[in-house]
């Protein structure tokens, strides 16, 4: 393998986590969202990089132009210096804060903290679509005592930081193996145990299953075609929160999702992602 290390920032026009399991290889070394730009680590040649990266942009039906990619040689003795200065810790909502290991941050006295190193499984709540559904988890009442489900997990922080705000268990799942993983070392840095059970598997592979609250940041096709089985997974009052999506998204969600039974209840945004609010409609 080569030395090199290479460091390529393209716009953030996609969710971190996708790119990131499209990525997936020994060249990739990692992934980090900061100031509406991902920063993309990889050791290897810049040649064998951009093309990687463009052949994952294309499965996200993304282009980019090439005036917008920015793209430097790393030192690589500096290699971690440098990477551990592009993660800071973050401030969500008014309880909730996720840091690397080796920073410090204040919080208020009934703060809920996470400790995230960042690896693979991109997810650490700085991508604007991440951080939508963890505001919302903070704010409904709902969530104490409830069961949840975490579609498209990848590091695991909306479980943890759902099972911190009071719900009684979690599953995470992903068809990432190597997300799981991840979110497996996460989860035991960060004290859980048998409350948040991570699997690498597909949504309909829990059947037989029921959840108060469902969430999952993933993109369109992905959820339009697993949206039936979230029917089948959800209590009579189940809420549902979606996000990696884009406001031209929603009014082919809210169509199926109605057909399913759902009823929306609000939309938030932000640096033009959106994430949706469902319940389940009312018998007629």
């Amino acid at each position: 393998m080569s030395s090199s290390i290479v460091e390529i920032q393209i716009p953030a026009c996609v969710d971190g986590a996708e790119l990131s399991g499209l990525l997936a290889c020994p060249m990739f070394l990692g992934l980090w969202e900061q100031d509406g730009r991902l920063t993309i680590y990889w050791q290897g040649s810049q040649e064998g990089l951009i093309q990687e990266v463009h052949e994952a942009l294309l499965q996200l039906d993304v282009t980019i132009p090439a005036s917008s990619i920015q793209l430097q040689l790393v030192i690589p003795h500096d290699w971690n210096a440098r990477w551990a200065a592009s993660v800071k810790p973050i401030r969500i909502g008014r309880r909730i804060g996720i840091r690397p290991s080796w920073a410090t941050m204040e919080m208020p006295e009934d703060g809920i903290e996470i400790v995230l190193d960042p690896k693979q499984a991109f997810g650490t709540g700085h991508h604007a679509t991440t951080h939508l559904l963890l505001e919302w988890l903070e704010e409904i009442p709902e969530l104490k005592h409830s069961r949840l489900l975490d579609v498209g997990t990848g590091s695991a922080i909306l479980s943890m930081v759902a099972l911190r705000l009071g719900a009684v268990s979690a599953v995470g799942i992903d068809n990432d193996s190597v997300a799981i993983d991840c979110a497996q070392d996460y989860a035991a840095l960060n004290g859980f145990a048998q409350e948040l059970d991570l699997q690498c598997c597909q949504v309909e592979d829990l059947a037989g299953q029921s959840f108060e609250v469902i969430v999952a940041n993933i993109d369109r096709k992905t959820i339009l075609d697993i949206s039936p089985a979230f029917s089948n997974l959800r209590f009579a009052d189940a809420q549902l929160f979606l996000s990696g999506l884009l406001k031209e998204d929603e009014q082919d969600i809210v169509e199926k999702l109605s057909i399913l039974g759902w009823v929306q209840q609000a939309i938030r945004a932000r640096e033009g992602w959106i994430a949706l609010q469902f319940r389940v409609a009312s018998p007629a």
